[in-house]
């Protein structure tokens, strides 16, 4: 299933992206390196499997999980640019901005969050409910990035540790889901806790890397309960749905613990 559906999302992101060689060649070249640098394609499987827990098929969230990944990536790629994380290296090779330069790496993040909203418009259906879900969260994963850039002066640590985490990380997580669950045609109910799954497994994630990275806000131990806590509500957040859950309880359980 799990590679089925990894196909699906690469073969989706392959015919929206621009080819290779589309004028401006470099544009295009930068997008698709953004886009096929790796990484786990966790947000877009959780929109295609989030369609199948609110009772639709697969199929019917291609769109949306090509979309979420998208995104994601512009994000990574503005991101890691001289202004923000100054970061050289992502996933093993050189970040955008330092294989095609800064300004380059400026447009093709700006490309890229357009590619976005356009291929989600692409859904089957609620596609307006879909592009509102990705815009909200959107600007949700900016405002997280504004207060980590600034360290938010004057605010208390927990109080910045929370709004960072639920906006930068989580929110992203909770597009994907109920991105996912609208494209299905989950009920109102169904996307609901689709969203709060999400919440919880992207708060989970973020506290993991914490653990990975030894660099949270938290001890060790406080960290520990916090992955353990926000796991087990992602997975309870999931009673009830009409569809099929396995594969994101799976998911949800595989991410604590987890090496990289």
């Amino acid at each position: 299933m799990r590679r089925a559906w990894l196909e699906l999302v690469e073969a989706t992101l392959d015919e929206v992206l621009p080819a290779a060689d589309a004028r401006p060649a470099v544009l295009s070249e930068a997008m698709r390196y953004a886009v096929g640098s790796g990484g786990k394609r966790i947000r877009p499987l959780v929109c295609l499997a989030s369609a199948v827990a609110a009772g639709g098929v697969v199929g019917d969230a291609r769109y949306p999980a090509a979309a979420i990944e998208i995104l994601h990536n512009y994000t990574l790629v503005h991101d890691d640019l001289p202004a923000m994380d100054n970061d050289v290296e992502r996933r093993g090779r050189p970040t955008v901005w330092k294989q095609f330069g800064e300004a380059n790496a400026i447009l093709a993040g700006d490309a890229l969050l357009a590619l976005a909203y356009r291929t989600a418009a692409r859904a089957p259906r609620n596609v307006a409910a879909i592009v509102d879900v990705l815009g909200e969260k959107g600007v949700g994963v900016v405002q997280g990035q504004v207060e980590d850039v600034a360290d938010a002066p004057g605010a208390s640590a927990g109080s910045v540790d929370s709004f960072v985490y639920l906006h930068k990380t989580a929110d992203l997580f909770v597009a994907a889901a109920k991105m996912g669950a609208l494209a299905g045609g989950g009920t109102a109910a169904s996307v609901a806790r689709l969203g709060q799954f999400a919440e919880n497994l992207g708060l989970a994630f973020q506290y993991e890397d914490d653990l990975l990275d030894g660099d949270g806000l938290f001890s060790r131990a406080e960290t520990e309960r916090l992955v353990h806590m926000t796991t087990a509500a992602a997975i309870a957040a999931l009673d009830g749905l009409p569809g099929e859950t396995s594969f994101l309880r799976n998911l949800a359980r595989d991410l604590v613990g987890r090496t990289a």
